[in-house]
């Protein structure tokens, strides 16, 4: 049954809460934390030759693209947002598909990564996602372009603190199992989240979600 959207949730006018500067500003700052921990988890993760750093690294990578394109369709209509949310979805898969490989990869190889170095830079990544997930909370009840951004902010947390969990297990067992398991749960994670982007994105593009009033109601506050 299809329900009818309000004026600030529909294709003819774009939602006060994802022009708001504050919403903007915010979105910068993550992106630009993204991508320095992209560059430095990537180098350490081959360096370590963790393929649990490297999937954080490229979840950086992806969380970096994602924030620049929910920048890019701030203001514009819901269907944009929608389309936007929907995109970073699908890239959300591709990027658990491929860790889920690079898992079983490392697996058959038997590899074992450098646990300090896993440690150190996990711990690095903890800190800085966290920075992330305190400043978009504030707009995880949003529309679907929103909260992805939300849901990928919180995910990068629980991957975090797996990557930490896995460099102890890696130094306690002198094996790579703890550090491929991560990476395959941490796959499994990002399918997970994908799922609930790809319906919220889906529902809002089709015209069936309603937006909660206090969204809808927000004024373009500074």
């Amino acid at each position: 049954m299809r329900v009818d959207m309000p004026c600030c949730s529909s294709d003819a006018c774009a939602s006060s809460a994802g022009t708001s500067r504050r919403f903007r500003r915010v979105l910068w700052i993550a992106l630009a934390i993204n991508a320095g921990m992209f560059i430095a988890e990537i180098v350490a993760g081959m360096l370590a030759g963790s393929a649990a750093l490297q999937a954080d690294a490229l979840d950086f990578f992806a969380d970096a693209a994602n924030y620049a394109i929910s920048l890019a369709v701030l203001g514009m209509t819901l269907r944009w947002r929608a389309g936007a949310a929907w995109l970073k979805g699908a890239s959300m898969v591709v990027f658990g598909l491929w860790v889920m490989g690079t898992a079983v990869w490392h697996t058959v190889n038997g590899s074992v990564p450098h646990a300090p170095t896993m440690g150190a830079v996990g711990a690095l990544a903890l800190v800085m996602n966290l920075i992330c997930l305190v400043l978009l909370t504030a707009f995880r009840d949003g529309d679907a372009n929103m909260r992805s951004v939300w849901i990928c902010s919180r995910n990068d947390v629980i991957a975090n603190v797996a990557v930490l969990l896995a460099a102890l297990g890696v130094f306690g067992t002198g094996t790579g199992w703890p550090d491929f398991t991560v990476a395959a749960l941490m796959a499994g994670l990002a399918l997970h989240g994908a799922a609930q982007i790809l319906r919220d994105a889906t529902e809002e593009w089709r015209g069936v979600r309603v937006m909660p009033p206090t969204i809808r109601r927000q004024p373009n506050k500074e």
